[in-house]
């Protein structure tokens, strides 16, 4: 019995290995490579330079590997990679990059929700969860396992930290801390995500309580950043989640970046 449905376009020069199900009415252009164990559904269209690695599930109408919704691009040679593992929902798109030789790229064992939008050049590592209906635009990088709630847009450039929760609805126009909840329009640090770091197990210990220590000191103590990044400088010695926070936030205020997302006056809950 043959894994590919007789309506779907194959071309010939794709690589496609031969465990690979390929649902009716789906295209896949030339230069596509697809893995072991991946299904892809009815009507998506997979083109341009791009690679899937193996038990990836892509449902209809998914459109991977087209070319960038940006003015600047001339056709230039550039590609999208899919890891193993990722769950694409209906009518996800994800677009190649802009640049010549750049990539669109999608670790790991990430789900994207229907009608999840991902623009050229972003980056998505391992264990993401994005909600439907989210609109990245182009150059996001999302750290390994942060969350982003439903119908949000996340402005270019932008770079949301590990283990992060970003609340469905917000507006994210600046970097989100790794291990915080955001919220809001435009959006603000709240709260630690103490659900993301419960399931990291994360929560408990000293290290759960260097990093409640640490958000009292950048959203709670009145202090500048740079006063509290210096104040939690000894911390990062100690606890690598302290040390990732720590340089994060210092990257953030670099030139070129969008800066690091504000907390709020709201009296910490812990």
């Amino acid at each position: 019995m043959t894994l590919i449905h007789a309506t779907a376009v194959v071309h010939s020069g794709a690589d496609i290995d031969p465990t690979v199900q390929i649902g009716p009415y789906a295209v896949i252009g030339e230069r596509v490579k697809i893995g072991p164990g991946t299904v892809i559904g009815a009507h998506v269209v997979i083109d341009g330079d791009t690679e899937i690695g193996a038990n990836n599930r892509i449902f209809p109408g998914a459109s991977i590997g087209l070319e960038p919704q940006d003015l600047k691009y001339t056709g230039a040679p550039s590609r999208v990679r899919i890891g193993d593992n990722n769950l694409i929902r209906e009518y996800v798109t994800i677009n190649r990059a802009t640049g010549e030789g750049e990539e669109t790229v999608i670790g790991n064992h990430n789900l994207l929700m229907a009608y999840v939008h991902v623009a050229h050049n972003c980056v998505l590592e391992n264990g993401i969860v994005i909600a439907n209906g989210v609109s990245l635009a182009g150059h996001v990088h999302i750290e390994s396992r942060a969350t982003i709630g439903g119908m949000l847009g996340v402005h270019q450039f932008v770079r949301i930290g590990r283990l992060a929760m970003v609340g469905g609805m917000s507006r994210v126009d600046r970097d989100v801390p790794p291990y915080m909840l955001v919220e809001g329009h435009p959006a603000r640090v709240r709260s630690l995500n103490r659900v993301g770091l419960q399931r990291a197990g994360l929560a408990q210990g000293e290290e759960g309580q260097a990093l409640k220590q640490a958000f009292r000191v950048l959203y709670r103590s009145g202090l500048t950043l740079n006063q509290a990044l210096e104040k939690l400088q000894p911390l990062t010695d100690q606890y690598e989640t302290l040390r990732h926070l720590h340089q994060f936030l210092v990257e953030a205020q670099q030139p070129g970046r969008r800066g690091p997302t504000p907390g709020t006056n709201a009296e910490d809950s812990d």
